[in-house]
This record gives structure tokens, C-alpha cells and sequence, in this order.
């Protein structure tokens, strides 16, 4: 399993290990699609900019590559860690998705991708609780998509280019945290940039500190 990124003040040591491919690659106002009513989608606008060949080559191979969200486990100790971490997180995204079987697939999508990314569920899960609110369809003013507020051209840059698939929950989770892990290698590892980067706020505290603060709220050990 990966290790989770641990931070020191503004600083994070990156964890080492099993974190695949995307490890070692590297706004205000939103609405709902179909019967669902517009709510606000607090994202920014991540920053189209130039990537090396060799980075975009990386960035896309992580997002293509086919695997269900389904995790493996060495031992039975890491099963059951895993196990009651779903059954907390379960617990507490309940006020927020009350189906059962769709409150489950996202979190056991998102565990997948974090750990595959190499970074950790908790901070994923703040970030979109901050970005979406939880919500699938939602679409900020600068047209960025679904629960982690994805923007359009990533799709273009290391995507097919469709971007409607953006809405699917594997893929927009697999996007956002392979960008995020991008951004992470860009920063040195200093996830306070890295986050303001990703809302297209590098340098000011108001988002990061918003993501560091939820991140908390999902700080479950077992995970």
C-alpha cells in the first residue's frame, strides 16, 4: 500500500512505495445536469500550461491505464484496516449521499485513486468537499466538472478529448488526482502550492487552508 503524504508545516515528506503509475509520473457558481438544481461549485481555474513531452507521454498513460477501483491487500490486517476505514468514511458521507450502494462505490473509487496517485484519502476527500460539495454533475463558472472540478482542457492534454466522460466517477477522481500529484512534483512536494495551483490560486492561503481544514474532518486512521 502507499504511504500517505505526511505534511511538516507548509512541506510534505512524499511517500515511497507502491504508488503506481501516477506516482512515478510525474468559480464560485455551479449548477447540476438533468433534474438536479444549480448549487454552487466553490472551484477556481486550474492554469492550462505547457507540458514537456515526456510529462504529458507520463500523464496520460496514468490516466488511461484500465483498472477497476478494487484494491488488493497483502495480509488480512491491511483488509480489515481498509474495511473500517469504508465503514467510517460510509458513516460520515451520509448526510451528504444517503444511497448506500453510491455512497460506497465513491468511496471505495476514491481510496483507489488516492492510494494509486500516492496520496492521501483524507486530503482527496477535503478537496472535494471544498471543490463540489459531493456533488457528481456539479460545474463551476469557469466550466470546470464534477467532483473534482476537472477542467475541460485536461481532457484535450492527456485525455481522448471527451469531455462529458469527465462526469463519469472514475475518471473525473482519476484526473483530479493525477493533476494533483502533477502539481505536487511541480511544487517540490509543498502541497500548500500545489493546492493553490490546482485552483488556479497558487501563492494566496484562502483555498489550501479551506482543503486543510476539511481534510481533517476525514482524518480516519484505519485508512
Amino acid at each position: 500500500m502507499t504511504q500517505a503524504i505526511a505534511p511538516i508545516r507548509r512541506r510534505l515528506v512524499l511517500g515511497a512505495g507502491a504508488g503506481g503509475a501516477a506516482a512515478a509520473a510525474i468559480a464560485s457558481a455551479g449548477l447540476f445536469l438533468g433534474a438536479f438544481a444549480a448549487r454552487p461549485a466553490f472551484a477556481g481555474a486550474q492554469v492550462e500550461e505547457p507540458l514537456a513531452d515526456a510529462v504529458r507521454t507520463a500523464l496520460a498513460a496514468s490516466v488511461a491505464e484500465d483498472a477497476p477501483p478494487k484494491p488488493t491487500f497483502d495480509g488480512i490486517e491491511q483488509r480489515l484496516a481498509y474495511l473500517r476505514w469504508l465503514g467510517a468514511a460510509s458513516e460520515r458521507l451520509k448526510r451528504r449521499k444517503a444511497d448506500h450502494h453510491t455512497r460506497v462505490e465513491f468511496l471505495e473509487a476514491l481510496w483507489y485513486e488516492s492510494k494509486r496517485a500516492g496520496l492521501e484519502p483524507a486530503l482527496v476527500l477535503g478537496l472535494v468537499q471544498v471543490e463540489s460539495g459531493f456533488r457528481k454533475y456539479a460545474i463551476s463558472v469557469a466550466g470546470a466538472r464534477g467532483y473534482m472540478q476537472v477542467m475541460p482542457f485536461w481532457a484535450r492534454l492527456i485525455g481522448d478529448g471527451d469531455v462529458h466522460r469527465l462526469f463519469h466517477l472514475q475518471t473525473n477522481l482519476r484526473f483530479g488526482c493525477v493533476i494533483l500529484r502533477h502539481y505536487l512534483e511541480r511544487e517540490r512536494g509543498d502541497l500548500f502550492l500545489a493546492l493553490g495551483r490546482y485552483n488556479g490560486s497558487r501563492g494566496r492561503p484562502e483555498y489550501p487552508n479551506a482543503v486543510f481544514a476539511t481534510r481533517r474532518q476525514w482524518d480516519i486512521k484505519d485508512g
